[in-house]
């Protein structure tokens, strides 16, 4: 199988290592705006040749669009241009009401699949990629009603090979979790690493006191913000309605220590331990 590759960096290169060590892509055709990560992905071995979107697309079987999603619904409509009923088109997106309804009406709207795979760091570019990412996790289908079967067999045998287990679910039923599972552990990280930043002037004081438990909360406080402002608006009234709940959180705790509720803490605290039971379940 050929593949154009849109978007060299973390999750579109992750994957296409992947599925050349699998041995399901012979060959990779790399579309980025940005150059020098298309130098630096063929250098990786993650693409095999640097072209344009239509000289890739007229050559491949498959096109994966892996940009921030704000990008995404304008490629895959001009994707979508250019395909025909041997194509399949997916995206990687960490939001999908967006994107599937700036398709909706495109007469290739069968050969698209909306897919998104639940994994990510907080490191970008293709530097970053690394093969075997995915084991063990999700692998999301949404409307899959809405794509052509051969184009969402393909995309299952994709996820397969990426070592991933298959969940479905309508694209709104995805954004609400994913606010609630994925896009509020960013904000939350962001917001932390600025508090500490506000109230710990001392830079060395932070890199000499910082333990394992901080440096793991904040660490998707290194995300980048060209990915995930997009997100977020894409995603906004959902982020909206978990911010407010967590806050709400957030006003217990601060109300159980100012009046020196310690039963109320205990009860908060052993409240949020019922989560270990769910995670060790994995």
């Amino acid at each position: 199988m050929k593949i154009t590759l849109i978007g060299v960096g973390l999750i579109g290169g992750s994957i296409a290592l992947k599925l050349k060590a699998k041995g399901l892509v012979s060959y990779v055709y790399g579309v980025d705006r940005n150059e020098a990560h298309l130098r630096n992905a063929k250098k990786l071995g993650i693409i095999d040749e640097i072209t344009s979107l239509e000289n890739a697309v007229g050559k491949s079987d498959l096109i994966i669009i892996a940009i921030p999603v704000d990008s995404a619904a304008e490629i895959i409509s001009k994707v979508l241009d250019l395909v025909s009923t041997k194509h399949t088109v997916m995206d990687v997106g960490s939001t999908k009401s967006g994107i599937v309804k700036s398709v909706e009406n495109h007469p290739n709207r069968a050969r698209f699949v909306a897919f998104h795979p639940m994994w990510g760091t907080e490191n970008s570019g293709p530097q970053s990629a690394v093969a075997e990412s995915f084991s063990g996790r999700a692998a999301v289908i949404c409307d899959a009603e809405n794509s052509a079967k051969d184009a969402l067999e393909t995309v299952e045998a994709i996820a397969r090979k990426l070592d991933m287990h298959l969940m479905y679910m309508k694209a709104e039923d995805h954004d609400i979790h994913t606010a609630y599972i994925s896009h509020i552990s960013h904000i939350t990280s962001y917001a932390l690493a600025n508090t500490v930043l506000e109230k710990e002037r001392e830079e060395d004081t932070i890199f000499q006191l910082a333990s394992s438990g901080f440096s793991s909360t904040v660490r998707l406080a290194k995300s980048h913000p060209e990915m995930w402002v997009p997100i977020f608006k894409q995603n906004k009234e959902n982020v909206l309605d978990v911010l407010n709940e967590h806050i709400s959180q957030l006003r217990k705790f601060k109300s159980a220590l100012e009046k020196d509720n310690d039963i109320l803490l205990e009860e908060l605290i052993r409240n949020a331990n019922r989560i270990r039971g769910i995670l060790d379940e994995k």
